[in-house]
């Protein structure tokens, strides 16, 4: 039986004129939307006085509604970094981070109570749902934002799965956590890299098959790179069960209304150690090194033909999925990224960074201000992914480039 679990949250409309209430899956909330506490001018926040039990009190006030509300402290965590940049599952890690600890229902039960004292609005993750936000009168902006609501629905997913990933551990998945597996994925590597160098030279005779039958190929070749998403997530969750801890969802959905991806809910992992958190965020990209590697060395045993070139695009794939889903420094907040922030302790750093170079960092230069170390890890951060994004897109285009000249 498939069953979502739905988060009710209250999103104030772009023109102020009231809200719009909306049911959407957990895991997805988790990844598309960034709550946004009202600005301090309109409420205000007071500390109780301690009751003898140690415990620190706040009450939440809207000074618009004359509203109230008590909050713990880890309420009031939460609160203060309800900022619009960051998203559910950052406040999540953050929350880890600093109490040890999690509470599943804390996010959704303080979004309920925000909600009630009209304390809260949502704003979408990405810039594009942004855009269209901002240009809700025009009927086309509304038709395609419409549109992506409608393909966001687009979720299957199922939270009765973590005996299913038991069953799979049991029946071998337990191996892939052996010095054995780990050094046959080693030797698949090394296969890989070798065959690599010997595939290079013959690149454009390679890809002449392909550039035959061009619908062909790429719909081959995309499906077999989809499903190794799949098993990439799947991965993960019996990293998850290697841990003792739960898995918790899995299913697929269309991410930001138009990029299909299967999902796991892992969070479980938090209650586990460091090393716990970083071998899960590892297991599913390992898995396209793996597969790159036996890819390009199988292409390497066939002769030329359609099979060999199918053989070989499916590993420069499989290393490009690598490369995205393990590199921290490109923008995007992949297992590379997650790893990265749980090692340095700093759950939000993108959007940190992002803020700090376009709001700052000109002004502190001109006034010849010295950089915190924070502010100077924010900068390196912001600098090595962009250039790294451009480094990896003018790679791929010298690539392409040098492959058709050769033909």
């Amino acid at each position: 039986m498939v069953r979502q679990s739905k988060l009710e949250l209250l999103v104030r409309r772009t023109d102020e004129q009231g809200f719009d209430l909306r049911k959407i899956p957990s895991v997805v909330a988790y990844l598309r939307h960034k709550p946004q506490r009202l600005p301090d001018a309109q409420c205000e926040l007071a500390q109780l006085a301690s009751r003898g039990d140690g415990r620190v009190t706040y009450v939440l006030k809207n000074r618009a509604t004359d509203r109230y509300l008590l909050l713990a402290e880890p309420e009031r965590f939460l609160w203060e970094r309800m900022d619009g940049r960051t998203s559910l599952q950052e406040l999540a890690t953050a929350y880890v981070l600093h109490y040890g600890a999690f509470d599943f229902d804390l996010i959704p039960a303080l979004i309920a109570k925000l909600r009630q004292a009209d304390l809260l609005t949502l704003r979408p993750a990405s810039r594009l749902r942004e855009v269209l936000a901002r240009h809700r009168r025009n009927p086309a902006a509304r038709a395609i934002e419409a549109t992506l609501r409608t393909l966001e629905r687009v979720t299957l997913s199922s939270q009765r799965i973590h005996a299913p990933f038991e069953r799979i551990y049991r029946w071998g998945g337990r191996l892939l956590f052996t010095p054995f597996c780990l050094a046959l994925g080693v030797l698949l590597a090394g296969l890989g890299s070798v065959s690599a160098f010997r595939l290079w030279p013959l690149a454009s005779e390679i890809a002449t098959p392909l550039g035959r039958h061009p619908i062909l190929s790429l719909l081959v070749v995309k499906l077999v790179l989809f499903v190794t998403l799949a098993i990439h997530q799947i991965l993960h969750g019996l990293a998850c069960v290697h841990y003792g801890r739960r898995v918790r969802e899995y299913g697929f959905t269309l991410l930001h209304g138009f990029v299909p991806t299967f999902f796991v809910d892992v969070t479980d992992i938090f209650m586990a150690s460091r090393r716990a958190r970083v071998v899960t965020a590892l297991s599913g990209p390992l898995m396209h090194l793996y597969l790159g590697g036996f890819y390009l060395w199988a292409a390497t045993q066939m002769p030329p033909g359609l099979l060999q070139s199918f053989t070989a695009a499916a590993g420069v794939l499989q290393l490009q999925a690598l490369f995205v889903s393990l590199y921290p420094f490109c923008f995007l907040e992949m297992d590379g990224y997650h790893i990265l922030v749980d090692l340095m302790g700093v759950p939000t750093l993108k959007q940190d960074s992002w803020q700090f170079v376009r709001g700052e960092l000109f002004r502190r230069l001109l006034d010849r201000w010295r950089l915190t170390r924070q502010e100077a890890m924010w900068v390196g951060y912001f600098v090595l992914s962009l250039v790294s994004v451009i480094a990896f897109v003018v790679l791929n285009l010298w690539g392409f480039v040098h492959a058709g000249g050769r033909r």
